[in-house]
């Protein structure tokens, strides 16, 4: 694939030229070559963002639950129509097959879209008599302009995760992608301008976590922030968001739990799992079973039925039909994670393990 143009930011309802003056590259994991220059939000810029945000937000909260209802379908529609042209490029971006984001990743984000978008009609206070002459009630209010920081594992899916429920009741969003995979994210902004949502309400600020996503989480005009990511940039996002506003938080932080396989257990169902627990998106889910515990007396019928299932996996180009396993999504992280997995080997026995990079 030819490099693509410099990716700018997307604010107001189409691209603008980031005012920091700094860049970064986006790789493609699976041959290291470069697919964009990205151009890196500063303060003027999240400060531009929020104002453009704050204008919108206005006018999206104004507008009655089935006219937003009808514009978050209409994005709906253009998700599934661009379906395959969008999992090409975040299997670019992040080395996933496309097997796995022309099935999964923008099928299920279009879905979530469309569930929410099915929600704003019932979105509604109550009412609650206290005696013959008098009642009260309460109402539902956006809380105005939220953030929303990504993860590199599910780009579009987790920008999609975070921009559905706060569209859908009134509120404005500035969505910060990872570095490692911003792509995606872009081209959902323009997905929501043509589906006709209001200029400001849907802004995509690529960055680095550490700056562009530190200026988001301390901005005094953003009520909310949605991060996904580790548990250690989830501690800075939270003591951030309550040193400079209170600004309620939601977190998805990683976190690996093991999957524990009974005495009684159908062993051929339970191999799949772990294979899908452990292997699936080449091991980068949050929820990843990186353990599984087995009874001692099945250990070996149990290694056996996953060592079959091993020899299936089938790593190769991204774009054949039959390639099910990818590269790790950086080079970075694959340096680091062939150390760790020298020192592993090192010191404990594997069934299965590779030696070659």
């Amino acid at each position: 694939m030819s490099r693509m143009a410099e990716q700018q930011l997307y604010i107001n309802g189409g691209y603008t030229s980031a005012t920091s003056g700094r860049t970064f590259e986006t790789i493609n994991p699976a041959t290291g070559e470069v697919l964009a220059t990205v151009q890196a939000a500063g303060r003027e810029d999240v400060d531009h963002a929020v104002e453009s945000a704050q204008r919108g937000q206005k006018i999206w909260a104004a507008m009655t639950a089935m006219e937003r209802s009808r514009i978050l379908r209409r994005a709906v529609d253009l998700l599934r129509q661009r379906n395959d042209e969008l999992a090409r490029l975040e299997t670019l971006d992040t080395g996933k097959p496309l097997s796995e984001t022309a099935a999964v990743d923008i099928v299920t984000g279009a879905d979530v879209l469309e569930y929410y978008a099915g929600l704003i009609p019932a979105l509604e206070g109550s009412q609650i008599p206290l005696r013959d002459s008098s009642f009260v009630y309460t109402r539902r209010e956006p809380l105005g302009v939220v953030a929303g920081i990504g993860a590199w594992n599910y780009p579009i899916q987790i920008a999609l995760w975070k921009s559905a429920p706060a569209l859908a009741a009134g509120n404005a969003m500035i969505f910060k992608p990872s570095e490692v995979t911003p792509l995606t994210a872009l081209k959902l902004a323009e997905i929501y301008s043509e589906a006709g949502l209001p200029d400001g309400v849907f802004n995509v600020l690529p960055g680095i976590g550490a700056e562009t996503g530190q200026y988001l989480t301390e901005h005094p005009d953003i009520a909310k922030i949605s991060f996904t990511g580790g548990v250690a940039s989830g501690k800075k996002v939270m003591a951030n968001s309550a040193a400079s506003s209170l600004k309620e938080v939601t977190m998805e932080l990683g976190g690996k739990s093991p999957l524990i396989i009974a005495d009684d257990a159908d062993l051929d169902l339970a191999a799949d799992i772990a294979m899908m627990a452990n292997f699936y998106s080449s091991g980068q889910v949050c929820t990843n079973g990186t353990r599984v515990f087995v009874p001692a007396k099945r250990k070996a019928e149990f290694e056996h039925k996953i060592l079959e299932r091993v020899a299936r996996i089938r790593p190769g180009d991204l774009f054949a039909d039959d390639t099910n396993f990818g590269p790790l999504v950086s080079f970075p992280i694959a340096t680091t994670f062939c150390a760790i997995s020298r020192a592993a080997n090192a010191k404990a026995r594997a069934c299965c393990a590779a030696a070659r990079r």
